[in-house]
């Protein structure tokens, strides 16, 4: 599969909001840069002749804080552990399940309690997910070295690691390393322990990339030998020939992270258009895309068509390990952890 694009689940690699040349004029997508691709959602081009007019940001924050200053779209695109904020702010408006064409074949472990099934107001959809687990150099790191998530802990790497400057992704490895597998109900102690664990990991780092491509680079030309990526790393790096691993079965275990799309309230757009969209995100037709992109998607019958090779080639395959699904987690929790984030690569 060749990739295409990059998510940047949650960090994407605009830094100002800035509207595309798409031409429909009815329907606003604030987004991650590249979901642009018509590829993505072929059939709403189909039906109306051009895709929405898109406009991107840098991360989720920048995003959520243009929205609350005003900044008029109709949808956006958002992760999992963003939503409760987002929700909460009042910027947001549930959708119709019963216009979602693939509303009922959404994968239920996607889904969850937490995101939209058992709730009376659905605000979020999911639709694309992957992978975070350790990329490395296969001819540097011996496989038993990947065998824990100690990895990051180990004098041996030291200054040949690298974590995502994301706080989301970050902070699921340092839970999965401190043997919490569910971030929704983490305690105070648990959220100490992992914050100690990354303070700890700090001084091994080269860097924290911010990027798919930057961290693509630093594994190429060899200054770092491992590091907690996203799994469409995998298949952009054997593209190239470069000699890489992705270790999804530590002991400790990987996460899985979780994107979508919420309506936001009081838009100007066609409503009918962004649910065009959102189908046109979830049908058949873009499930290739998103795969070649190195997404998964989140219509489960879709997703069956492709078997269990497919995946794996692009770090989504089944695997036997713990998993940390990045589902939404409470406002407080998250605005901890990002402020203990800041300090900890401030070196404090």
């Amino acid at each position: 599969m060749t990739l295409t694009k990059s998510l940047l689940g949650g960090i994407a690699l605009s830094a100002l909001a800035t509207a595309a040349f798409a031409e429909d004029g009815d329907l606003l997508v604030f987004d991650y840069s590249g979901f642009e691709d018509p590829a993505f959602h072929s059939t709403y081009v189909a039906k109306h002749g051009d895709s929405p007019r898109f406009a991107f940001f840098g991360d989720e924050e920048e995003a959520f804080q243009k929205l609350r200053s005003g900044f008029k779209a109709d949808v956006s695109h958002v992760c999992a552990g963003s939503v409760t904020k987002w929700v909460e702010s009042g910027i947001l408006e549930p959708w119709d399940t019963a216009k979602i064409t693939a509303f009922k074949d959404l994968n239920a472990d996607l889904v969850g309690t937490d995101v939209a099934a058992a709730a009376a107001d659905v605000y979020f959809i999911p639709t694309d997910f992957g992978s975070t687990a350790t990329a490395y150099n296969t001819n540097e790191v011996p496989a038993e070295d990947v065998a824990s998530l100690n990895i990051y802990l180990n004098p041996k790497y030291e200054g040949r690691l690298t974590l995502p400057d994301n706080v989301d992704d970050a902070y699921a490895l340092a839970y999965l390393a401190t043997g919490v597998t569910n971030w929704t109900n983490a305690t105070d102690e648990q959220f100490a322990a992992a914050s100690d664990w990354l303070r700890q990991v700090h001084p091994n780092l080269r860097t924290y990339w911010t990027d798919p491509a930057e961290l693509a680079q630093l594994l190429a030309t060899g200054e770092v030998l491992a590091g907690w990526a996203w799994n469409e790393t995998l298949p952009t790096m054997v593209e190239e020939g470069f000699p890489i691993g992705f270790q999804r079965e530590a002991s400790e275990g990987s996460s899985l992270w979780l994107c979508g799309y919420v309506n936001l309230k009081d838009s100007d757009g066609v409503e009918d258009k962004a649910y065009d969209f959102l189908n046109a995100m979830l049908d058949p037709s873009s499930t290739e895309a998103l795969l070649d992109a190195g997404y998964g998607q989140s219509n489960a019958t879709a997703m069956a068509a492709f078997g269990d090779e497919a995946l794996t080639a692009v770090g989504l395959g089944p695997i036997s390990a713990p998993v940390l699904a990045q589902l939404p987690m409470s406002g407080e929790l998250r605005e901890k952890q990002s402020a203990e984030f800041e300090k900890i690569k401030a070196g404090f």
